[in-house]
């Protein structure tokens, strides 16, 4: 690939932030859109512009001379998601047409609802019953049409629940671990015996560079990713007990009687309620085809990503 350039929107996030420290240790030349002058200045060894994604004019300034925009900004406590997420994807693409650069995506699995098979294949039909869902449906059919169409190439890397240092707007930092201190006790969102795909940030940013340093990679490309499959809602608890080396810390059910409750006055846990489902039912992604592609999946052995996770949040 000529031309090493990548705009990453969000770049002080979890994914935005990861994807952004790999594109740099590759090689890359990695410009950042920031809001505020005083997040730019975390951002070392980037090209930090200050602007909005959500102002089309300062994404398309920013994606000046980029062959790659990451497009992993989203609303923050999982607020605004119908004003803010269509119009920000929109003006990715508004940067990739006038810039020839293609756009990635992390995508997630609130795409596929009840309907959804076993094991969830890329072709898999996309039937959502949540809102969120929808606007993730309608966001990844703008990403196909561009490809399609020729105005713009994109990739969409789907994956489980995110977790991994530095990501703070997840399910492992909100309903298991809750980062700063030791924990006293660690929380069980999981119904009893339900499976839950899981994926470590590094292990996704390395995913997505390796593919978009492909030169054959097709005009819409979208990958689902295996990540850490959890067969019983048990393995992730596990690996949280060893990582803090107490086997008698106390495990309790997250209180989803509360945090419905604190729904009624309250976005975030609101929010947070519409996607119980995931707890309540598997949900799992097939990585076949993009192990095949890429020959392996990265994948980081779990009790390592959990140290590392539970390090970076200040846990152990």
């Amino acid at each position: 690939m000529n031309g090493k350039t990548a705009l990453v929107l969000g770049a002080t996030g979890g994914i935005g932030g990861t994807m952004a420290r790999r594109l740099l240790a590759g090689g890359w030349t990695v410009r950042a859109l920031s809001r505020s002058v005083e997040a730019a200045g975390r951002l070392p060894g980037m090209d930090c512009h200050v602007g909005d994604a959500m102002v089309r004019e300062d994404v398309v300034e920013a994606a000046q001379g980029a062959c790659v925009i990451v497009h992993a900004v989203n609303p923050p406590g999982y607020r605004n998601w119908g004003q803010l997420v269509l119009p920000m994807i929109d003006n990715s693409l508004a940067a990739a047409r006038a810039h020839g650069a293609r756009v990635v995506l992390p995508g997630t699995v609130y795409n596929y609802g009840p309907d959804a098979p076993a094991l969830i294949g890329e072709d898999a039909p996309q039937n959502p019953t949540t809102r969120k869902g929808a606007i993730r449906v309608e966001l990844e059919r703008r990403l196909e049409d561009a490809a399609r169409s020729g105005e713009a190439r994109t990739l969409i890397v789907r994956a489980g629940d995110y977790f991994g240092p530095r990501a703070a707007n997840n399910w492992f930092s909100q309903g298991i671990v809750q980062p700063g201190a030791r924990p006293k006790a660690i929380q069980d969102p999981n119904t009893s015996g339900v499976g839950h795909q899981w994926a470590y940030l590094p292990d996704v940013a390395e995913t997505m560079v390796r593919l978009l340093e492909q030169d054959d990679l097709e005009p819409f490309a979208r990958f689902h990713m295996a990540g850490h499959w959890d067969p019983d809602g048990t393995a992730m608890i596990a690996a949280v007990v060893r990582a803090l080396g107490e086997p008698a810390v106390r495990i309790k059910p997250l209180p989803w009687a509360l945090l419905r409750l604190v729904a009624l006055f309250a976005e975030t846990p609101r929010e947070m309620m519409e996607m119980r489902y995931l707890w309540k039912r598997p949900v799992r992604l097939d990585g076949t085809r993009l192990a095949a592609r890429l020959g392996s999946e990265p994948h980081t052995p779990l009790d390592l990503a959990v140290r590392e996770t539970l390090r970076a949040m200040g846990c152990v």
